[in-house]
């Protein structure tokens, strides 16, 4: 039996922004496709269209969690405060749905991956903070139609990552479109990955299949094995938790 994937995007209504709309699901659904041409059985679930529970019980049964990008997150939860530049609209259903998600995946010990918006649920779901605005640099394009927003730049992952072993090498190219950063690091959570310009795009838990990348691996024009590898490595900590729990058994 195929191992049950769980693809947790924000919301599948955005009628008021139907370009940007169009351009989430587009990076949505290449997720989705790639877990199951990679071997998973593929669970795609909108958190902002469902109640906490709703998403819990419906993810319950699941061996791996992919949190997907979307909006910035509602501020009360990292005690941050609203008004801030760039400030775009608001899911508090889906954030408080996905941070659940996080804390559970950790109790239990099941893999997850967080892409764009899925690094900063981890970060913020284990105590940590976000920088609400960052300076217009390497990490966006600025006044261009959203299919035009992702920015290729750089990323040197760092020594002993498990990102390393996962994408085969310490310097890579990524694409990416955030206005906001990881500030004060979650419990647990190291960094496994820097820009340029020495922001965190990657982070991981120090003892948990717990990974988070803040560029789009599921973009058009990034590398082609670069979602695929991965999944891969959910596979791969998925079968090491299960031969652990038939030791432990």
């Amino acid at each position: 039996m195929a191992p049950r994937l769980a693809v947790v995007e924000v919301t599948r209504h955005r009628p008021d922004r139907p370009a940007y709309h169009a351009k989430v699901q587009l990076l949505n659904a290449t997720a989705v496709n790639a877990g199951a041409h990679g071997g998973w059985h593929v669970t795609r679930l909108a958190a902002a269209d469902l109640t906490l529970v709703e998403l819990l019980a419906a993810t319950d049964d699941c061996d791996a969690i992919v949190i997907m990008g979307g909006e910035d997150l509602t501020p009360r939860f990292y005690g941050g405060g609203a008004g801030y530049e760039g400030e775009t609209h608001h899911f508090e259903v889906a954030d408080a749905g996905q941070i659940a998600l996080v804390r559970r995946a950790l109790d239990r010990g099941t893999p997850l991956l967080g892409i764009c918006r899925g690094l900063q649920i981890i970060n913020v779901a284990l105590g940590g903070t976000l920088v609400q605005h960052i300076e217009e640099g390497i990490h966006r394009n600025v006044d261009v139609p959203i299919d035009e927003i992702l920015r290729e730049h750089p990323v040197q992952l760092l020594p002993g990552s498990t990102l390393i072993e996962s994408l085969g090498e310490t310097d890579i190219r990524v694409q990416s479109a955030h206005h906001q950063s990881v500030g004060r690091l979650g419990a647990g959570l190291v960094p496994a990955g820097i820009a340029p310009d020495g922001l965190v795009e990657a982070v991981e838990h120090e003892s948990a299949p717990i990974t988070g990348v803040q560029w789009h691996p599921e973009a058009p024009n990034s590398p082609a094995d670069q979602l695929p590898l991965l999944l891969a490595a959910l596979s791969s900590q998925l079968a090491e938790a299960r031969v652990a729990d038939q030791l432990a058994a």
